[in-house]
């Protein structure tokens, strides 16, 4: 009778097993994607910094297909470039890959001609700027910047002069968004510091070892904002929308930027992570305006009070009250910094009570993103790594040049364990990694990651078994707001939970991630209730909505901006 029992206990515990979700696993599947595109710097052992940041990308539908294309940004020869020159260097060109829908890309850059190739590029925002129906790309350089505009045909024409948002400096991160809700995407620039080949020239040293100069050599550049005018023009508001002017307060070296919504007041306010000065909270007014506010809400500095070298930047509800948080990358020996929303106007750096700090001690972090890779419903995290100093291995002999990238579970009770090693092979191997783009490429229910890297190939990790849990995809089309619906709030009511998601593009670093949001249900078979709140002040209500699909959501209903 004991035996009998035994053998009928472990035939449940085995059943139990083999019912149990797959392990999710991100599977490196560069090679066989058709994408063979390698990031170059063009280090010719004169230490210039620019060739330090890499360079980032894009994830977005040019076509309209469906599909996620995916743009590639090279730098290139930065030896035989200035920042006002156009030198025809063919190893700078950025590559567009088209999304053949079945597993592969096809590079369409010619054909599109968007290659950037007179640039040293650094960084992507992509969305609809004029509400024509399909989504334009704009482009950061060490130089002019780029804004190409989709021609609707598969082609582009690159207008950034006409626009006016050449923005002629050293720009790095960007993001659209509506910061006037007027319907317009409106974009903000990132500027790192002011950088001549020749007049910043200098030679730096680490224990008599020749490397980069640290930035605080090099006076910061200040970041801008454009108006979108609705006529394809952009005017410059950096100044009357008091953010910053040349000569100005605010010139913070910046690398990351996010445009969300902190206080809940339905307007989009700003974050810049800033290099080795504090980073900066840009609350929007409402009238126009914006206030710095980043040390008086306490997610400028690190919880000892000092500035860091902020790189990229996500933000997100990782705690589930309601509350956008703060995710920032910062350089080996400082730790990555968690802000928790306190929902009282102030931030609580939780990156040690998160158990987030000592796991990043060592590492550089660069792009990152808050991602529900397993679909259980929160907010997990992405890092992508690597330093800037090739000789970082002979001064310090703890800390790597290449270092490998780190995903980390949300535990559902404020902290997160590192569970990158059994997350996949690709978390054992080291790269000096950059910028992260997120993106359902395959349109299978869980979110994929392409890394780039610095002189380097990207890394495509596909998601294995992340749609083992339920999920549903929301695409926003805006008819009153932006046709992107970018700003758009969603309140998910999912069982006992209530989620929050916003849509947006631009965070990470240097990189524009998935319009359409992923949300992750776990086992719910249904959503009780979505509310849908539109910059225009339109608000949609849906009930008992079916998972496991693309829900598009057109925007209907009378505006209301109060």
């Amino acid at each position: 009778m004991k035996l009998h029992q035994l053998n009928y206990l472990f035939l449940i515990l085995l059943s139990n097993l083999l019912q149990a979700a797959p392990q999710v696993q991100f599977v490196d599947i560069t090679a066989s994607t058709g994408i063979n595109f390698k990031h170059l710097n063009g280090a010719k052992n004169d230490y210039q910094l620019p060739e330090t940041l890499g360079a980032g990308g894009a994830f977005f539908d040019y076509d309209n297909d469906g599909y996620l294309d995916l743009y590639l940004i090279n730098s290139g020869d930065l030896n035989n470039q200035e920042i006002s020159t156009n030198s025809d260097q063919s190893s700078n060109t950025s590559v567009l890959y088209r999304n053949n829908g079945d597993g592969t890309f096809k590079d369409v850059t010619v054909s599109a001609g968007i290659s950037n190739s007179n640039n040293y590029g650094q960084g992507a925002a992509a969305a609809d700027y004029d509400n024509d129906g399909d989504t334009d790309l704009y482009v950061t350089n060490f130089g002019h910047n780029q804004l190409y505009q989709n021609n609707g045909d598969g082609t582009f024409l690159e207008v950034s002069k006409d626009a006016g948002v050449t923005a002629p400096s050293w720009s790095t991160s960007a993001t659209f968004f509506d910061y006037d809700r007027d319907g317009y995407l409106d974009l903000y620039v990132v500027n790192y510091v002011v950088y001549s080949l020749t007049a910043s020239y200098r030679k730096c040293y680490d224990d008599d070892i020749r490397n980069y100069c640290h930035p605080k050599y090099f006076e910061g550049s200040p970041d801008q904002l454009y108006r979108n005018n609705g006529d394809g023009t952009f005017t410059n508001t950096t100044k009357a929308a008091e953010i910053s002017d040349v000569g100005g307060p605010y010139q913070g070296k910046g690398l990351g930027v996010v445009a969300a919504d902190f206080n809940n007041d339905r307007y989009p306010d700003l974050y810049i992570a800033n290099d080795d000065t504090p980073n900066y909270l840009f609350l929007n007014n409402g009238d126009g305006t914006f206030i710095e506010i980043g040390i008086f809400t306490g997610c400028a500095y690190s919880n000892d009070g000092i500035a860091q070298a902020g790189m990229g930047v996500d933000t997100g509800d990782y705690n589930e009250d309601g509350l956008l948080d703060i995710f920032v990358t910062n350089f080996s020996y400082e730790t990555n910094a968690l802000y928790q929303n306190n929902g009282d106007g102030t931030f609580t750096d939780v990156s040690y009570k998160s158990q987030l700090g000592e796991e990043s001690y060592l590492s550089l972090g660069f792009g990152t993103n808050f991602l529900d890779y397993n679909n259980d419903g929160y907010l997990d995290l992405f890092i992508a790594n690597g330093h800037i100093s090739p000789h970082i291995e002979q001064t310090i002999d703890v800390v790597t040049y290449a270092q490998p990238n780190q995903l980390f579970l949300n535990n559902k009770n404020g902290t997160f364990t590192d569970i990158s090693l059994e997350s996949g092979p690709h978390f054992l191997e080291k790269a000096v990694s950059r910028g992260s783009i997120l993106g359902d490429y395959d349109n299978d229910g869980d979110m994929d990651i392409v890394v780039t890297q610095l002189n380097g190939p990207i890394a495509f990790l596909r998601n294995e078994n992340g749609n083992a849990k339920n999920w549903l995809r929301i695409r926003t089309v805006g008819t009153v707001s932006n046709r992107d619906g970018i700003g758009t709030r969603l309140t998910c009511k999912v069982g006992d939970n209530v989620v929050i998601r916003e849509v947006r593009v631009g965070s990470s670093y240097l990189c524009s991630q998935d319009p359409r949001v992923l949300l992750g249900v776990s086992d719910h078979e249904s959503i009780e209730r979505i509310e849908v709140h539109w910059p225009s002040g339109i608000t949609q209500v849906f009930e008992d909505i079916a998972v496991n699909q693309q829900l598009d959501i057109i925007e209907k209903g009378t505006p209301n901006l109060n």
